[in-house]
């Protein structure tokens, strides 16, 4: 039996630097290329770059989007979900992946980083908010996948 693809989030800013960009794009690659599904925000920044990524791995990339507009979830969306919650639907992402990835990001992030630590869900770091809670910090794209894909494995 074929083995169910699990849902990873790549949760951040949508203004970053285009070092955290680049990574954002690898992570979003390396999902896609693993057979997983890549979760995000559906924005701009660090969900656009992540989004960009997975769809150049031939990845499936669901936007949890803000607004009432599908039509505003980045080009790379394939399943916009209109929640018209603004920020409150950092919730909704955290409920949804397996496991996230934070790059980078403010306020928002450190919201979803809170809602995936209070419901079990593993968070993995790379240049992002450094508090006192389990997030696995690391260095490379290649290293937040690998440790993602560890942490999701059956």
């Amino acid at each position: 039996m074929k083995k169910k693809p699990k849902i990873i989030a790549v949760i951040g800013g949508a203004e970053t630097t285009k070092k955290n960009l680049r990574i954002a794009e690898e992570v979003g690659r390396l999902i896609a290329r693993s057979g997983n599904y890549l979760v995000t925000g559906g924005m701009g920044g660090v969900m656009e770059a992540a989004s960009r990524g997975a769809k150049s791995g031939h990845g499936l990339v669901l936007g949890i989007i803000p607004s009432t507009d599908k039509g505003s979830a980045n080009d790379f969306v394939d399943i916009p979900i209109v929640t018209g919650m603004n920020q409150a639907r950092n919730i909704i992402i955290a409920r949804t992946c397996d496991c996230a990835i934070a790059i980078d990001g403010k306020y928002g992030t450190l919201s979803e980083i809170a809602f995936c630590l209070m419901f079990g869900i593993p968070v993995i770091g790379i240049s992002t908010w450094r508090i006192e809670a389990p997030i696995i910090h690391v260095a490379t794209a290649e290293e937040a996948v690998r440790k993602a894909l560890e942490l999701v494995a059956d």
